[in-house]
């Protein structure tokens, strides 16, 4: 485990060992690790946004370790960007996606939060904080890159700012690089193109996800790799790519290429453990989920690359005196390292690396981000077995999956036109 060492060098032991004066102040200032804290004043932190993070095992950490209860509101990733625009005093904490931040920041629904109390800062992987990976290569900028919208001016500003400042949107969480979800039992032959969603020879036997702002950057994904489109950027199209886009969409659903259109990763889960579905739009947890019922899953590495995401705790500005500070304390602890490393093991990216790394044993590191061969069993974070000895992580280390996004989750300056075209889409 680690052993908590704070930017000052002090250990969480040490602190424990230090007066309840200085616990009460290094409360206010954001340490973590101290439950006495707040058993007299019971603290209650509700937290909204997508399901895919609410577990109840963190949440049952965090009432052990920091003596706050956690309530989640679990939404679909449009009900997020509601939520957060027209019911802001409804949660303390948004569990947001980067892409949504377009949609909400305008509002001045959400503070910008201050890196200088945020105790691992430093430590966040630099594609949050200078748009490139640890070892200085630059990530995919079409889309909604985690860099482009970051940082605030100031703390209550309404615009992105163009370069890293002390007030950052969203304090990282994780992140993914997605593909497409596949039985291979069921397929019996490889499969390393999105083109393969649109193949005819998984007529019925295909699902892509009904989140407009993401499902269509899957289209285009399949579209630029079967040749029908090329797009200047995925991740905010032209009106003309939009249609075109669409129109392939309505043309296969016509041909009953689809068997569903999903929303929350439980769905993607049962239409593929029941065989109902072959090949689909995926979430990492929902392959995991899979497999954890002994049903063979792969999340398919294909040659055009990944279609990454990424998500954060933001803060809105209602939020103020303890409930701020409380606030602070939980982030802080979410990046300490045993969160991290329980999602590592769901398949994710977590966005302090070395924390995480502290809290799993070397075998478990090698084979989630190191992309090497189990040394034993793998298990998921509610340990169950995943993998057998000397399987290898769909798509290998961290440094190939992340290494190889081509566009990040968006929202487009045609946003309101491409979810009327989507719906026509969905209703056709």
């Amino acid at each position: 485990m680690t052993s908590d060492v704070n930017r000052s060098g002090l250990t969480r032991r040490g602190f424990l060992k230090t007066t309840t004066a200085a616990a009460g102040l290094a409360a206010g200032q954001g340490l973590i690790g101290f439950p006495a804290v707040h058993a007299a004043d019971p603290v209650v932190l509700r937290i909204a946004g997508t399901g895919v993070n609410q577990f109840q095992q963190l949440a049952d950490k965090a009432k052990e370790e920091l003596g706050i209860t956690i309530q989640y509101t679990s939404l679909v990733s449009d009900d997020v960007v509601k939520r957060a625009v027209t019911q802001p005093t409804s949660f303390d904490l948004i569990d947001s996606e980067y892409w949504m931040l377009k949609k909400i920041i305008p509002s001045g629904k959400l503070r910008g939060m201050d890196t200088k109390r945020i105790k691992y800062y430093d430590d966040i992987v630099p594609i949050f904080t200078k748009g490139e990976l640890p070892d200085g290569t630059k990530v995919a900028r079409q889309g909604t890159a985690p860099i482009k919208v970051s940082y605030l001016p100031s703390e209550f500003d309404k615009t992105f700012a163009g370069e890293p400042t002390q007030w950052m949107t969203l304090i990282p969480t994780v992140y993914n690089a997605d593909t497409l979800g596949i039985r291979p039992d069921l397929i019996n032959r490889p499969i390393d193109s999105w083109k393969e969603l649109l193949n005819p020879e998984f007529k019925g036997k295909a699902a892509i996800l009904n989140i407009p702002s993401i499902g269509i950057m899957d289209a285009a994904m399949v579209m630029e790799s079967s040749g029908e489109i090329q797009y200047q950027d995925k991740g905010n199209m032209t009106r003309e790519e939009i249609d075109k886009t669409i129109q392939v969409l309505i043309d296969a659903k016509k041909q009953k290429q689809f068997r569903a259109f999903w929303k929350e990763f439980n769905e993607s889960v049962n239409l593929m453990a029941s065989g109902e579905v072959v090949i689909q739009s995926m979430w990492s947890p929902a392959v995991t989920k899979v497999r954890q019922m002994g049903v063979p899953c792969i999340y398919q590495p294909l040659k055009e690359g990944y279609r990454a995401w990424a998500a954060g705790l933001g803060m809105p500005t209602h939020v103020k005196g303890k409930t701020l500070d409380v606030c602070y304390e939980f982030i802080n602890w979410y990046l300490s390292g045993w969160v991290g490393a329980f999602l590592n093991r769901q398949g994710y990216y977590t966005a302090v690396l070395s924390t995480a790394k502290a809290n799993m044993d070397p075998a478990e590191w090698d084979y989630w981000m190191e992309g090497k061969p189990s040394q034993g069993d793998i298990v998921s974070p509610t340990g169950d077995k995943i993998e057998g000895k000397d399987a290898v992580r769909d798509g290998g280390s961290f440094w190939e999956r992340m290494g190889r996004v081509a566009c990040w989750n968006s929202v487009m300056d045609e946003d309101r036109y491409m979810v009327r075209k989507w719906n026509e889409f969905i209703a056709a």
